[in-house]
């Protein structure tokens, strides 16, 4: 068996790939038509940043079972030819995690301390000593904006300096952060406590600028801001003025939008504490990954152990053939739910009706939770291999029940999402030709086609809403599709609607279904509550 190592790792990455009648080529410096002649014979691929693996490479790689991304993201693999091939992909998240953490401690502690200012200093030849006079962090209140992997190790340090951390994370579980000795807080109230706050957010549509002048005129006066998360969470001009008008009191800033920087204005102001992405560049942390992904594609190649696998999970072509329309079934439905959440995720509850009784509910309710996650955390890295694992590490309970009766369909999946805010509820099956449908929405029964964009909207059942609606959307050149209405008979003059949408983006945001459209639908008399699903 052959091992392309294509990018460098460190020896005792290696260590873990060294088996009777395995060979290693780890040679480094190939073009691309060196690397193309060397993967013809070779079982896994091993590569970091560096080297670009194109559908031509994966296509020309006959006997290629395995395709390792020795860091967190997989943007030079190209995923769904590997997929198509049967071949999984597998990174290694999360191993950089410490040293991420420490970094913003560092960032966090060069604010409190003035240490480069003070280097910097000595380095001209001056003697300032009264110029930076500093405070200590103890018993100062850390905020965290998101308790994942790096927000729980920035926690434990944090706590350890003395610090009282508190932290905003609708999708951690109340559990979880007792557990950690965090006190979960609404971002409003987190902002108004923290003497600093951390970013450790994913970069989505509804996480981009959520700290931009508004929230910086409801932050405690003189907070200190830390970003070694993604550059888009901060509108960086409006930091900026945050901090000339001494709102802000300064920030440690790792990641920018873009980078490098096209304005310097904020990273060269004499508050701030730049470094240029480096959070996760520690000796410790490369041969952590490293040794993370070697270690997976041993195990592997010897057992078929899948770890880390961010496409599809191995199943036989057959059966593949057999589950994929539900498999995307229960992605829609945990994606619909996942949109739709308000308040923190408690726990899933998933059930199979008729023929998927049988089925592997394994991979089909991980293919809900992937789409729960999906809709409210970064994309990239979860797929139905973790998502199971995403859900105990946040404590959010998973449910999986089944029925042979098959009400009116041969087979149902039906989706629960509890959280603290109430339940969410969708139904749905797949036709034998492949098509997909949403039947239920929070009881009431509906059939819309599940693909696009979809409008869901809960209404009072009355004369004018359709077409309240659809001239809102004409107004805004957003096409419909079809429209599909369901009263809620346990609740006399309530309803629910489901708008299919055909999106074609035009100038000025025309075409699409903006925050500003939606904020419109919902603003309409007849209009109880609206959500805008992208499937």
């Amino acid at each position: 068996m052959k091992i392309v190592i294509a990018d460098g790792l460190p020896s005792s990455a290696l260590e873990h790939l060294r088996q009777p009648d395995w060979t290693i080529d780890s040679k480094q410096g190939r073009s691309p038509a060196e690397l193309a002649s060397d993967l013809k014979d070779a079982s896994a691929l091993i590569v970091r940043s560096a080297t670009k693996v194109t559908r031509e490479l994966i296509d020309g790689s006959p006997k290629l079972k395995v395709i390792a991304r020795a860091g967190t993201g997989v943007d030079n693999v190209d995923v769904p030819a590997a997929t198509a091939r049967g071949i999984v992909v597998m990174n290694a998240p999360g191993a950089n995690s410490v040293s991420v953490a420490e970094h913003a401690m560092g960032l966090m502690l060069s604010m409190a301390r003035p240490v480069p200012a003070a280097d910097a200093s000595m380095k001209a030849g001056k003697w300032e000593k009264s110029k930076f006079a500093g405070a200590e962090i103890r018993s100062k209140t850390l905020g965290l904006v998101g308790l994942g992997r790096v927000g729980q190790e920035v926690a434990g340090r944090a706590h350890a300096f003395g610090m009282k951390v508190i932290a905003h994370d609708p999708f951690i579980s109340q559990q979880v952060a007792n557990d950690l000795g965090v006190e979960l807080v609404t971002l409003d109230v987190l902002c108004a406590r923290s003497d600093y706050i951390s970013l450790h957010l994913p970069a989505l549509a509804s996480t981009k600028h959520i700290f931009n002048a508004e929230r910086f005129s409801k932050c405690k006066k003189g907070v200190r801001i830390v970003n070694t998360a993604r550059g888009e969470l901060i509108d960086a001009s409006a930091l900026a003025d945050a901090i000339a008008s001494g709102q802000v009191g300064g920030a440690g800033l790792d990641v920018f939008d873009p980078e490098p920087p096209t304005d310097w204005r904020l990273p060269a102001m004499p508050q701030v504490v730049a470094t240029p992405h480096i959070a996760a560049s520690t000796k410790e942390a490369q041969e952590q990954v490293g040794e993370e992904t070697a270690a997976a594609v041993r195990d592997f190649l010897k057992d078929g152990v899948i770890r880390n696998a961010v496409n599809f999970p191995s199943v036989s072509t057959e059966e593949y053939k057999r589950l994929r329309p539900y498999l995307l079934l229960a992605r829609h439905l945990g994606s619909i739910v996942g949109q739709m959440c308000e308040g923190r995720i408690q726990g899933v509850g998933i059930r199979y009706y008729g023929d998927l009784a049988g089925e592997q509910s394994q991979l089909l309710g991980s293919a809900v939770l992937e789409g729960v996650f999906c809709a409210i955390l970064s994309a990239g890295g979860v797929t139905p291999v973790n998502a199971r694992a995403i859900a105990a590490e946040r404590g959010i309970e998973l449910i999986e029940s089944r029925s042979t009766r098959a009400r009116n369909y041969t087979s149902l999946i039906s989706v629960k999402l509890h959280t603290s805010a109430g339940e969410r509820w969708v139904e749905g099956t797949a036709f034998e030709n492949g098509s997909l449908r949403l039947v239920l929405v929070d009881g009431v029964v509906v059939e819309a086609q599940l693909d696009g964009t979809l409008l869901i909207i809960s209404n009072t059942d009355q004369p004018g809403v359709i077409g309240a609606v659809g001239t809102l959307l004409g107004r805004h050149h957003v096409n419909i599709a079809s429209f599909a209405l369901g009263r809620n008979h346990e609740c006399a003059g309530c309803a629910i609607g489901v708008v299919n949408v055909d999106e074609a983006p035009g100038t000025d945001h025309e075409g699409i279904v903006t925050d500003q459209v939606l904020a419109e639908i919902r603003a309409i008399p007849a209009i109880k509550s609206g959500w805008r699903i992208r499937l």
